[in-house]
């Protein structure tokens, strides 16, 4: 093998530049979408929260909308409202579904569209 020590090998200054600005890039995306995932979390705890509700099958939609909102507002969720909402009664039994999207302004013109749709089934049959 032929060794030249005066020649260097390496990474080019464009090289550096482009993982640079491609760390960068992800680093901005992670950054933003990150609250919207943790805020997500929070909304299906408080809807897996109202499943531990005593008689919830007998409360009203009203009544249970406000129950949700109160666990929202205590957890500082901003991108569920009550339009978000649905709410299915049939008897003792309760469906809740709660669909929305968030769009997050990354840079430019490039935006993210994150779109959420859970739901749970509580009360008696």
């Amino acid at each position: 093998m032929d060794h030249h020590p005066s020649r260097q090998t390496g990474m080019t200054l464009i090289g550096f530049l482009l993982t640079f600005v491609l760390i960068g890039f992800f680093t901005v995306l992670v950054l933003k979408l990150a609250p919207i995932y943790l805020e997500h979390f929070k909304v299906v705890t408080s809807l897996n929260s109202l499943k531990k509700e005593p008689d919830l099958g007998a409360k009203t939609k009203d009544e249970i909308l406000t129950m949700l909102q109160k666990r929202w507002d205590i957890n500082a969720i901003d991108h569920v409202s009550a339009k978000d909402v649905k709410i299915a009664k049939q008897g003792g039994h309760v469906k809740i579904q709660v669909a929305y999207e968030v769009v997050e302004h990354i840079m430019g013109n490039v935006d993210a569209l994150v779109y959420f749709d859970d739901a749970i089934e509580a009360g008696t049959n």
